[in-house]
């Protein structure tokens, strides 16, 4: 099998395992209990804490470790806007992007939905890029907070993130924004890009899934959605998960050391691969940047077929893919993304997603590709 779904997850490292074993065995004391076997929970923490600070040039109590980048989304999104709003009462918009995660569109719509904010969309261009002066126009003197993705999930556009957070930084407003397809594969220091909130996952980089986190840059308000003992700073309640943060921590670590070695390496053959399928595949469309795009991302659009089809067919060759979000569960909907980059429906449901972690190979995209025109020819010569 070559996985090529590594957008959708990634198999858990063995590092990050064996990081994580101590507190899932002998050492499964509760971080908030005053004996010997609590205090060792909550140096692992601590040290897990530190670990990710570092990695995001931020201090330790910026970090809230949650149960993934959707919790992580919906705390910046709701958490911020709610905060914000109740100390001053006109600060009643949010502002999002065509082409956020569903986590962000739909805290953003809860928020419209029950609390009264009014949520204001910055469209992209046909390549899914935001533009900045598109941006700026959205801004508002009542804007709570924005959101934008730092790379999309389905087309791999990378965002201007440093200049869109300083237009939001210069009108006094909290920038977000949804990094859990950025970690690992570009930078992440919290100040050279200037935002105030920042949310990542663990199971995207080799963690496990069901750990995450969120940076909140000191003296942002932010409202908890979950209450009760007052653990993380007082900003999520509940027992923290010791051993996921640990192996969070781990898997950011070894993710962000390599990171510029990987991506250019993996950006070199997401290239091949690419030109490979648009001229071995007539009527192939890229989707998404063709130069500001993760290197782990390679999208197309192929005319005259069923994407399912082309999944299906794709998979008895061995090659695992996918059509888009795997976050849109169970939906057969043209995917809002290239709707919202201006490709018709009927073309955007014959969308096909390869994304590759840093164990892929030279041979595996060449394999795949060739797989590629052949499924594509064989669903055409079937009548799509």
């Amino acid at each position: 099998m070559i996985f090529l779904d590594a957008a959708a997850t990634t198999p858990v490292r063995r590092e990050v395992l064996d990081a994580m074993w101590p507190y899932l065995t002998g050492e499964f004391g509760n971080p908030s209990s005053h004996h010997s076997l609590g205090e060792a929970a909550a140096d692992a923490l601590a040290g897990a804490r530190s670990s990710v600070a570092a990695v995001l040039g931020c201090r330790a109590g910026e970090i809230t470790f949650t149960s993934g980048g959707t919790e992580a989304d919906n705390l910046a999104v709701k958490g911020i806007a709610l905060a914000r709003q109740a100390a001053n009462p006109q600060l009643n918009r949010v502002v999002i992007s065509a082409v956020e995660h569903p986590a962000v569109e739909e805290s953003a719509r809860y928020l419209e939905r029950f609390h009264g904010l009014a949520v204001d969309v910055v469209p992209v261009d046909g390549e899914g890029l935001v533009r900045p002066e598109a941006f700026r126009a959205a801004l508002r003197p009542e804007t709570a907070v924005a959101s934008v993705m730092y790379a999309n999930n389905e087309v791999g556009t990378v965002q201007p993130i440093a200049e869109l957070a300083a237009l939001a930084r210069g009108l006094g407003i909290p920038f977000h924004t949804d990094a859990v397809q950025a970690a690992g594969w570009l930078p992440l220091d919290t100040k050279a890009l200037g935002v105030d909130a920042m949310s990542i996952s663990g199971h995207k980089i080799g963690a496990p899934k069901g750990c995450g986190l969120l940076f909140v840059r000191g003296r942002t308000r932010l409202e908890p959605l979950v209450h009760g003992g007052g653990q993380e700073r007082g900003r999520r309640s509940g027992t923290e998960n010791v051993a996921g943060a640990v192996g969070l921590a781990t898997a950011l670590t070894l993710a962000q050391a390599r990171q510029a070695e990987e991506r250019r390496r993996v950006a070199a053959l997401r290239d091949t691969f690419i030109g490979a399928v648009l001229t071995g595949v007539p009527g192939a469309l890229l989707t998404g940047h063709p130069v500001d795009r993760l290197p782990s991302v390679a999208s197309f659009c192929f005319p005259g077929t069923s994407g399912e089809s082309v999944l299906l067919e794709l998979e008895r060759q061995g090659v695992v893919c996918s059509s888009g979000s795997a976050c849109a569960a169970g939906s057969d909907a043209p995917s809002p993304v290239l709707t919202a980059m201006g490709i018709a429906p009927e073309e955007a449901q014959t969308a096909i997603r390869f994304s590759f972690d840093s164990a892929v190979t030279g041979a595996d995209l060449e394999a795949a590709a060739t797989s590629v025109l052949d499924a594509v020819g064989r669903v055409r010569a079937l009548g799509g």
